[in-house]
């Protein structure tokens, strides 16, 4: 079975637009496990806007299941996530004002930088993934990087899916199939939902873990937060 991380910025972003600690980040991430979810997925970033660097370390003695910790991996990140030691680091090129994840990691172009940063993780026993697009020679290179895993960014495929465009799976299911080969385990992420993980899940071969947020949060605003969570363990079973 596919393993469903629950990435709760968007709980942190809510509490943080009133101050104090409403709701309370640290009882969602316990809720959340107890509902069924194996991981927790948190992404600082440098202006805290949603989590904050002292939510990684509140949030450690109450993940009992998968604690993984994305971001940018800049000196105060990597400072964090050595600390933390998460079950799992997620690399993410973001830039320090980006709204959102947009892109994957050229790993070409960044080989050597990645090699330096996974290995550091990687000797303080902390299990490396990297978020990237589906071009194969990125994928062949994330492998030389001594990554773990990869992450697939998967924004095309949401939008493809809505429009009605099933085709836009096949060049996550050759990637899957390539980094499989190339002994990489395979996560994914960003825009998955409740109308497109089963479609998902059933096309992509040695799926490992998805990390889903903003859909998550959104839907359980109308269905409910536990009743969401064993949703979306239905459709990934």
């Amino acid at each position: 079975m596919t393993k469903l991380s629950v990435n709760i910025n968007k709980i942190a972003t809510l509490r943080n637009s009133r101050g104090g600690n409403v709701p309370n980040l640290v009882q969602a991430a316990v809720d959340i496990q107890e509902f069924g979810a194996e991981g927790i997925t948190i992404h600082p970033r440098p202006d805290e806007r949603h989590i904050k660097y002292q939510d990684a370390y509140d949030l450690k003695p109450v993940v009992t299941t998968e604690y993984n910790i994305e971001g940018n991996p800049i000196d105060n990140f990597k400072k964090l996530v050595l600390e933390v030691k998460p079950t799992q680091v997620t690399l993410v090129p973001d830039s320090v004002d980006q709204l959102t994840s947009n892109a994957g990691w050229d790993t070409i172009t960044h080989q050597s930088y990645l090699q330096d940063v996974i290995a550091e993780f990687k000797e303080a026993g902390i299990r490396t993934s990297i978020f990237i697009d589906t071009d194969l020679k990125l994928i062949e290179a994330a492998a030389t990087t001594g990554t773990d895993r990869i992450e697939l960014y998967t924004e095309h495929f949401a939008t493809e899916f809505d429009r009605g465009n099933r085709d836009a799976i096949k060049p996550y299911a050759e990637a899957a199939v390539l980094a499989h080969e190339l002994g990489l385990g395979i996560n994914a992420g960003h825009d998955l939902s409740l109308e497109n993980i089963q479609f998902f899940k059933q096309n992509i071969p040695h799926l490992a873990e998805v990390s889903i947020g903003h859909a998550l949060i959104s839907e359980s605003l109308y269905l409910g937060l536990q009743n969401v969570v064993n949703m979306y363990l239905d459709r990934l079973s």
